[in-house]
């Protein structure tokens, strides 16, 4: 069993890790699932108690599984925070899907959040996440839970 470094509220923990941040995501759904690993990735940066939710994006991201799909999320959402310095606070998605074509599948994720423009005056800094990576990623599926496992890169 891995060891807990930072528990919050039941949605996401961060484990013991050598170097980077591991994370643990849980969702009652998979919407929820990856709403929390999203939230996980920005509170890993700061406390995300503190992002006044005043800027709102549109994302659409596609992948050739659940692992790609969560990768790809993750790095859009760091896009979003390198692009702009937009942290997130609040974070909806509203449709997980997965289109057949040929010999394969396409996952998209359509959410919607709401973020404020990284402050440091304001925001605690914590650790600027480089990237997700596929280190110990894995997506699995409960009796009455999602729960992702994924490593950020610092």
């Amino acid at each position: 069993m891995e060891e807990v470094i930072y528990s919050r509220n039941g949605r996401f923990d961060f484990l013991e890790h050598t170097g980077d941040i591991y994370v643990r995501a849980y969702g009652g759904n998979i919407l929820e699932l990856f709403e929390n690993a999203g939230l996980a990735l920005f509170d890993s940066m700061t406390n995300i108690d503190g992002v006044n939710c005043v800027v709102e994006r549109d994302l659409l991201v596609e992948g050739f599984d659940l692992e790609n799909l969560l990768y790809r999320w993750l790095e859009e959402l760091l896009v979003l925070y390198y692009s702009e310095r937009l942290m997130c606070g609040w974070i909806r998605v509203d449709a997980v899907s997965v289109e057949r074509h040929g010999d394969g599948f396409t996952y998209r994720l359509k959410a919607r959040v709401s973020c404020e423009e990284f402050d440091p005056s304001r925001h605690e800094a914590r650790v600027e996440v480089k990237s997700p990576t596929y280190s110990l990623m894995r997506i699995l599926k409960d009796e009455d839970k999602w729960i992702a496992y994924f490593v950020l890169d610092i």
